[in-house]
């Protein structure tokens, strides 16, 4: 009886892990997005590299019960962009001494193939201490630079070198794009003027040339080449609120930029979401680019939500439908929307 009892009972752990280890081809906006392990997704703010066969989504860590003397960038990898299996937990010490209520935002990995380095930027900021007793603090975003960090491996652990504003300029939402060619650039926002694109270095570790400065305040930036048009997205400066996302093309990265328009009907205010990334999927039939957003939950961040959407885009149009369930080919590059 005990023999028969244990072997239920063996079976039951067995069934309930091949449950929670369940393998979907659908992805979901909005709703709760579950890992291998059946935990929901901590990557906000995040971006994604594909190495070989494998992608690797980095974001920011909001669980609760974390440390709170550190900062964290989680890294999940998978084989399908559907299917996301957590790795680890990059932990960051504060970087600077005179950073008081610090934070680390929007982490962004390149893979070097020359180096064989991983490169982590990150948006880094807080209220700056006074260093002479009439000096009144910086407010919780006086810092404005980024972190630069670096590894042998994917999953880490990374060692952060420096923090810096890229050629001079304050830096608070920062974003990635490497273009088809393999050059790697960073945007980041610069309150006082805009919206910018830089070079990185040969080796990633700094900000080597500005190709362009947008006018225009934008958080979230993201950019994707496509069809021989660069299509820059972001969001308005609102805070957590949400708001009307858009978008500009050009034919060079330097500009000219044509004004920006609406990227979904403005007064859904891209369903409650914000870009952060756009991932161009090449396929065998077809290259699909898919919107990247967050969906944040200021309140209760670790059940903030994200909004991954196929976009319509080409000849200089670019459309984010109203979301709702979609499966994913990456061999083939073919989305299909699930009709209700």
């Amino acid at each position: 009886m005990k023999i028969h009892v244990t072997i239920y009972l063996l079976a039951g752990l067995v069934l309930s892990q091949l449950t929670v280890l369940a393998q979907t081809d659908t992805i979901k906006p909005g709703e709760v997005w579950p890992d291998a392990q059946g935990n929901h997704i901590q990557a906000h703010g995040g971006g994604i590299i594909k190495v070989k066969n494998d992608y690797f989504w980095y974001g920011e860590q909001r669980r609760q019960g974390l440390d709170t003397n550190y900062r964290y960038v989680s890294c999940y990898t998978s084989k399908d962009l559907v299917n996301w299996k957590f790795k680890n937990d990059v932990k960051i010490a504060k970087p600077d001494t005179v950073l008081d209520k610090w934070v680390i935002e929007r982490p962004k990995v390149y893979y070097n193939s020359k180096t064989k380095k991983y490169v982590m930027y990150m948006h880094v900021d807080g209220q700056v201490k006074s260093t002479t007793p009439n000096q009144k603090p910086t407010s919780g975003y006086g810092y404005a630079r980024v972190g630069v960090a670096i590894s042998n491996k994917p999953t880490g652990p990374f060692k952060v070198l420096k923090t810096f504003r890229p050629l001079g300029h304050e830096s608070r939402d920062i974003g990635q794009f490497i273009d088809d060619d393999g050059t790697a650039y960073l945007i980041f926002e610069d309150r006082p003027y805009g919206f910018r694109i830089a070079k990185l270095s040969d080796d990633y570790l700094s900000v080597e040339k500005e190709m362009c400065l947008i006018p225009y305040h934008m958080e979230g930036g993201a950019i994707v080449h496509y069809n021989g048009l660069y299509y820059a997205i972001g969001s308005a400066l609102t805070g957590w609120s949400a708001n009307p996302n858009k978008y500009a093309t050009a034919t060079s990265l330097a500009g000219p930029w044509t004004d920006f328009k609406d990227i979904a009907p403005p007064e859904t205010k891209t369903y409650g979401a914000q870009s952060t990334m756009m991932i161009k999927v090449v396929g065998s039939k077809k290259t699909t680019v898919i919107f990247m957003g967050d969906i944040w939950k200021p309140k209760t961040q670790w059940d903030s939500r994200y909004l991954w959407m196929p976009v319509e885009i080409g000849d200089g149009k670019l459309w984010l439908p109203k979301p709702g369930p979609w499966k994913l080919d990456v061999k083939t590059g073919e989305a299909t929307v699930i009709k209700n």
